[in-house]
C-alpha cells in the first residue's frame, strides 16, 4: 500500500532520460555563453596588433603576442605594489561595510528598536536625495582630511543605503522574532543574541553584502582620482591600469604632434591588446573570490525558496 501510494509521486517528479539531456545541454550551453565572453578577452590579449588591423577581433588571430603583457610587467614595483594595495583596501573595507551594514541594519529590525522609524528615514532619504560631488569632496578633504592616504579610498563607501535595506529585509524573513525571544528568556544580551544567535543564521546575506562590497571596494578608482595627488605608493591596481590605458591613448592620438619618437612608440604599442590584458589583471583575482561566498548565497536562495 504504501509502495502504491508512493509510485506515482515518484513518477510524477521525475524526468526521462531525454528531458535531462535537454536540461543538461541547455544549462551547458548557458553556461558556455557565459565563460565564453572572457575567453575571448584572454586570446586578444595574446593577439598581436598587426592581427587586430588586418582581421579585427578574432577567436583564431593571425600570430599572437605577448606584447600587452610585457607592457604591463615593465612597471615593476610599482603593478605589484598597486595589486597589494586593491587587496588590502577590499579586504579592511569589506570587513567594516559589513559590520557597519550588520550593526545599522539589526536595530531596523528589531521593532522594539524605539528610534527604528527615523533611522530607516534617515537611511532611506540619502538613497534619493545625496549631497553631490562638491560637498562630499570638501567634507572628506577639508573636514575629515582624507587625503594621499588609504583611509581615502576606503572611508566614502563604508556605509551603503541600499545594503542596509537588502540586509534589513534579509533579518526580516530569515530570522524569527520567537529566537530573540528565547535568547533573552534564557539571559543573553543584545550582543550575545547578536553575534551568537542571529548572525549565524544570516550568514547567506551577510555574504551576499559582502560580495557586493568587495566587488565595488576592488573596482574602484574614482577616489583615488579625487584623493591622491602625491602619495602614489597607495594607488590601487586599477587606477594604476587606467592611467596606463590613458597615456597609451594619449600617445597613440597624438602621435604626429610629438614627433618622430613618440610616433615610432606609438607604433610599436599594444593599444588594443593592451585593454583587454588590462581587464584580465582585473577580472582574475575577484573572480577567485566567487567560489568562496557561493554556496551562502545559493543557501540563501534555497533559505528563500521554503520560506516562500
Amino acid at each position: 500500500m504504501d509502495r502504491a501510494q508512493r509510485k506515482p509521486t515518484s513518477v510524477l517528479n521525475a524526468f526521462g532520460p531525454g528531458a535531462q539531456a535537454v536540461f543538461h545541454a541547455a544549462l551547458g550551453l548557458f553556461a558556455l555563453l557565459c565563460i565564453l565572453p572572457f575567453v575571448f578577452v584572454i586570446i586578444i590579449s595574446f593577439t598581436s596588433e598587426d592581427s587586430i588591423r588586418q582581421i579585427g577581433y578574432s577567436f583564431m588571430p593571425l600570430s599572437g603576442s605577448t606584447q600587452a603583457y610585457q607592457y604591463v610587467f615593465a612597471l615593476g614595483n610599482a603593478l605589484w605594489r598597486s595589486y597589494f594595495n586593491s587587496f588590502l583596501i577590499t579586504v579592511v573595507g569589506t570587513v567594516l561595510s559589513v559590520s557597519i551594514c550588520v550593526l545599522y541594519s539589526y536595530p531596523l529590525y528589531r521593532k522594539d528598536f524605539k528610534y527604528r522609524g527615523f533611522f530607516n528615514f534617515l537611511s532611506f532619504f540619502t538613497m534619493i536625495f545625496g549631497g553631490g560631488l562638491v560637498p562630499t569632496f570638501v567634507v572628506c578633504k577639508t573636514l575629515l582630511g582624507l587625503s594621499d592616504n588609504y583611509a581615502a579610498l576606503i572611508v566614502p563607501q563604508l556605509f551603503s543605503p541600499f545594503n542596509v535595506i537588502v540586509m534589513r529585509t534579509f533579518f526580516q524573513t530569515t530570522v524569527p522574532t520567537e529566537l530573540i525571544e528565547a535568547s533573552t528568556i534564557d539571559g543573553a544580551g543584545e550582543y550575545r543574541t547578536l553575534l551568537q544567535v542571529v548572525l549565524p543564521v544570516v550568514k547567506p546575506g551577510i555574504a551576499t553584502i559582502a560580495l557586493l562590497n568587495a566587488l565595488a571596494f576592488w573596482n574602484e578608482w574614482f577616489l583615488s582620482l579625487l584623493y591622491i595627488t602625491k602619495n602614489m605608493d597607495v594607488i590601487p591596481l586599477q587606477y594604476l591600469l587606467m592611467r596606463m590605458q590613458r597615456n597609451a591613448d594619449f600617445l597613440a592620438k597624438n602621435a604626429g604632434v610629438l614627433g618622430a619618437d613618440a610616433a615610432a612608440a606609438a607604433r610599436n604599442l599594444p593599444s588594443q591588446s593592451l585593454k583587454m590584458a588590462l581587464v584580465v589583471f582585473i577580472v582574475v583575482p575577484i573572480a577567485c573570490a566567487y567560489p568562496f561566498f557561493q554556496r551562502y548565497v545559493v543557501a540563501g536562495l534555497t533559505v528563500g525558496s521554503v520560506k516562500g
